[in-house]
């Protein structure tokens, strides 16, 4: 073979070699609406954002597993509508800025729908209703009217429903000075300080409020009539997977399911 022909013939190899490159089997993944990775073959995959430490919705077990209702509950749909969901811990002043930088696909952790946070994401179906509680030491005899007359010093969780309504009601109309309201990243921190009695007094969700508060000396002193509605958090311009979690939650509440997360959850 003359030199001529073995370079040609080297050079067809080359070719054939990069025409084939693609073809191993790890060509990069389709990408779904959510933004994650998911081939013809696999189910898309939504990353749910949780408040890891807020019992019965969501929380991280000893175990480094995440369950609660809302975690159950967003199972259950995952595995009727045919997509997998990864369960995220984020701190809950900062979950719906991560919403809204795509770190997450949804907020599925017990946040009320306010006209505030629907400027910044929509809203699924309401699926709960709940009030606010509030919390005082046994040893104390704290009154709910003198928290709503600004008597006591108040613990919130930063971005609350219950530290708004404790700024609204309190700061905002004169009761209490600002710096009698007290914010925690997380609400057992609150209810430390209360145990303490380093606070006065501790709102928070009545459900999330009877699990935090179990076998400790402390008790709920009465409850404020908020009416609050829970929702899934979802980004504005992710029409397709609001409305495949409003099919879900619609699906799941006709379902025997809802009756016995309800039952096993004590809502």
């Amino acid at each position: 073979m003359n030199r001529k022909v073995y370079g040609i013939l080297l050079i067809l190899l080359a070719v054939s070699a990069v025409a084939f490159s693609g073809c191993t089997g790890n060509a990069p993944a389709e990408t779904g609406d959510s933004g994650q990775s998911g081939t013809a073959e696999e189910k898309t995959v939504y990353v749910v954002g949780i408040d890891g430490e807020y019992p019965p919705y969501s929380l991280i077990d000893k175990d480094g597993g995440a369950t609660g209702f809302d975690v159950e509950s967003v199972q259950w749909i995952a595995d009727d509508m045919g997509f997998e969901v990864e369960i995220k811990p984020i701190a809950w002043d900062g979950i719906i800025p991560a919403l809204q930088a795509g770190k997450i696909d949804m907020v599925y952790s017990g946040m009320t729908i306010t006209d505030e946070r629907l400027e910044k994401v929509n809203f699924s179906i309401p699926y709960l209703k709940i009030n606010q509680s509030v919390a005082v030491h046994d040893d104390n005899e704290f009154t709910l009217d003198q928290f709503k007359a600004g008597e006591l010093i108040v613990g919130a969780q930063r971005g609350t429903t219950g530290q708004i309504w404790a700024e609204e009601n309190l700061v905002n109309k004169g009761l209490i000075p600002a710096e009698n309201l007290k914010t925690y990243d997380n609400f057992p921190l609150v209810i430390e300080d209360l145990k303490n009695k380093r606070i006065d007094a501790a709102i928070y969700d009545r459900p999330s409020m009877i699990a935090a508060i179990e076998e400790k000396p402390i008790h709920i002193t009465g409850e404020i009539d908020t009416g609050e509605e829970y929702g899934v958090a979802i980004r504005k311009d992710d029409v397709a997977l609001l409305e495949t979690i409003n099919n879900g939650l619609a699906k799941l509440h006709k379902d025997q399911k809802w009756t016995e997360l309800k039952e096993k959850y004590g809502l």
